[in-house]
């Protein structure tokens, strides 16, 4: 049994995780860090990670919380050595170099999206790109609730990554685009929309002179992305130090085909 503790348990993403893994076989909420403390029959939450009692047996942290907490959420997963799933998005360039220093230390699983059809698509791009000339223009388009505070999601930049893997000169990356001018090739043109209560939604569009290739994964419940990263968290208390994300868990589900 995995004792999962998770942080943003509060939060809807965190809703989701807690019945997902009340329904696993494996796998146990034993706590979370959330904006109000309680304590139930179920599982304790805390406030802050200083609360957090010592004797509290983790095997794995799970993240669906927020940018701001992520510096202090790595402090607290290595000082007690536990493996950390992180799906928070939108975290700054010091935040993403501590991220790697640290896998250093402790296994961290870290994915722009934790959906596992998302990251199928990604492999398909990365061969459509590679295979189109530079005569197609790239666009992305995501879509959103309008309570995401992070633009372009993590998602498009993970999807924009895997049309420069398969290019031998990487695009730059821009979100939107200038009032005036016309359209830059080199330059992979990011479009975030945000609005109702949309749970996610990538498009990559390959335009060239004679047609247009379109890539498109819809989210329809957020149930997806809290599967995924369970699935990330039995993947990861397994692993030595370092620093994973959905290639390693999808190449260990082929080989065991």
């Amino acid at each position: 049994m995995n004792n999962i503790f998770i942080t943003g348990i509060t939060g809807v993403m965190g809703g989701h995780l807690v019945k997902i893994i009340m329904r696993h076989p494996n796998c146990n909420v034993v706590g979370g860090l959330g904006h109000v403390a309680h304590t139930d029959e179920r599982y304790p939450i805390y406030t802050s990670f200083s609360e957090i009692p010592s004797n509290l047996e983790i095997d794995c942290i799970i993240d669906f919380s927020n940018a701001s907490i992520v510096d202090a959420l790595l402090d607290f997963a290595v000082g007690r050595k536990l493996p950390l799933v992180l799906c928070t998005t939108g975290v700054s360039e010091e935040t993403n170099a501590k991220v790697t220093a640290i896998s250093e230390q402790i296994p961290i699983f870290k994915s722009g999206n934790m959906s596992l059809g998302i990251n199928a698509i990604s492999h398909a791009i990365r061969l459509v790109s590679e295979l189109l000339d530079e005569s197609y223009d790239v666009e992305i388009i995501e879509k959103h609730h309008n309570r995401k505070l992070d633009a372009p999601s993590g998602t498009a930049l993970m999807l924009a990554d895997a049309v420069n893997q398969g290019k031998a000169t990487s695009y730059d990356v821009a979100l939107g685009r200038p009032a005036h001018g016309a359209k830059e090739k080199s330059v992979i043109n990011i479009h975030s929309v945000r609005g109702g209560n949309i749970v996610g939604d990538h498009e990559v569009l390959f335009a060239g002179e004679e047609e247009l290739i379109e890539i498109k994964h819809t989210a329809l419940d957020r149930g997806v992305f809290a599967k995924g990263a369970v699935e990330a968290a039995q993947f990861l208390v397994h692993q030595a130090a370092g620093l994973y994300d959905m290639n390693h868990l999808i190449q260990e589900k082929l080989s065991k085909r």
